[in-house]
């Protein structure tokens, strides 16, 4: 059945996301057990980021080149393995070695999807398959931050690696055993170099690409320092844990409900201007102060969770829209790989520049500065899509 399938492949990307987002929870036991300074547990969030930073584009070449299937099954693989040497590590450079490793395996698992989907799904149901895969990242995310601290105070941080790595092993048997081998792609032989020169060559996997990081650099400045500003407000324990989940399950919704709308005929640049718009206002809301006073606390949260739900609309579009620019069948997974590479800067970039407005003004208040510059260049961006979009197909 295509639905039983395209469900196993996003549940194979909820699975590589499980890898991103079990660190945070550990890292208070991994300072405790290891040693690890500030630094170092700085250096295990973001190298995970390395993979998708630098060789996003080859990375999804070389997935085109194995194809959708073997490629998510290479990198769940990878990441089983990485995750169960990972609970044996003795010391933070192994560890860190071995965060890079997933984040290789990590670019296998996601960058094949959106194009796998399109193989297995008939075009009816496509965009509402598509709309639950762009929830990969936040359901993933949701889940690690509400399991993680319960596993590892119970049993630790090294069961909880072997845990993600049973769990991806599973994984691995299920996309074996339950997503069909299917035919390869028209330009299936063509080599990785040219795959990246055709995708590299077009204008719309460049603007869908930066229109994602001007979405991502944003999300996780919020969400990556939602922790700290909670804990600020009413104190830290595990209600901040919860608050925090809460807000990234909310981005799984907004991905959801990208999905029906797309499938309902709503164009795709028009939710982009939804979620951008509605971004930078309730970012607006939930941080501005004016004459130093801000909206009281329930208030300020209810923005942080609308500006994470609507804001879900923008990924979703973006894979749609991936497989409507990339410039052929075989340059799809480059095309996303490119989106991921992008996306990856601005996960690296925002969260510092934020910490660093907030250190020169002594607080979050002037955090939607930011947000707001970020959502107005997604809008910039938008437009430049839909006037791609609206051009004639070329000629032959």
């Amino acid at each position: 059945m295509p639905a039983r399938a395209a469900r196993i492949v996003v549940l194979a990307g909820v699975c590589a996301a499980l890898h991103i987002a079990k660190l945070p929870p550990a890292i208070d036991a991994l300072r405790a057990d290891l040693g690890l300074s500030l630094l170092q547990a700085g250096f295990l969030l973001s190298l995970v980021q390395l993979a998708g930073m630098t060789v996003g584009a080859a990375f999804g070449a070389v997935a085109d080149r194995l194809g959708g299937r073997r490629s998510v099954i290479t990198g769940l693989l990878v990441l089983t393995f990485a995750s169960l040497a990972g609970g044996v590590a003795r010391g933070p450079a192994a560890l860190m070695v071995l965060r890079a490793v997933e984040g290789f395996g990590f670019l296998l698992v996601v960058l094949p999807p959106p194009g796998l989907l399109r193989q297995i799904m008939p075009p009816a149901g496509l965009s509402r398959m598509l709309g639950l895969w762009g929830a990969y990242m936040p359901f993933g995310t949701a889940l690690a931050l509400l399991l993680g601290p319960l596993v590892i105070e119970a049993v630790g941080w090294r069961p909880w690696w072997w845990a993600m790595a049973a769990a991806t092993a599973v994984m691995a048997l299920a996309v074996m055993r339950g997503v069909p081998a299917l035919p390869a792609s028209p330009g299936a032989a063509a080599g990785i170099g040219r795959r990246l020169r055709l995708t590299l060559a077009a204008p719309g996997p460049w603007l869908v690409a930066v229109t994602f990081a001007a979405y991502s650099s944003q999300w996780l400045a919020v969400i990556g320092f939602l922790p700290t500003i909670v804990a600020a407000q009413v104190g830290s324990g595990l209600g901040t844990g919860v608050l925090t989940a809460v807000v990234a399950a909310a981005n799984m919704v907004g991905n959801i409900a990208a999905g029906r709308r797309l499938q309902a005929g709503v164009p795709a640049v028009r939710l982009l201007r939804i979620g951008f718009v509605t971004m930078a206002l309730s970012a607006v809301a939930a941080f501005a102060a004016v004459d130093g006073v801000a909206l009281p606390p329930p208030l300020r949260f209810g923005a942080v969770l609308v500006f994470s739900l609507v804001g879900g609309l923008v990924p979703t579009t973006l894979f749609a829209l991936a497989l409507r620019v990339a410039p052929g069948e075989q340059t799809v997974a480059a095309t996303v790989g490119w989106m991921q590479q992008w996306s990856a800067l601005g996960q690296f970039a925002g969260p510092p520049l934020v910490a660093w407005i907030a250190a020169r003004s002594g607080g979050w208040q002037w955090t939607w500065l930011f947000t707001t510059a970020a959502a107005a260049a997604g809008l910039g961006l938008s437009g430049a899509v839909a006037r791609l979009l609206r051009r004639p197909p070329a000629a032959g």
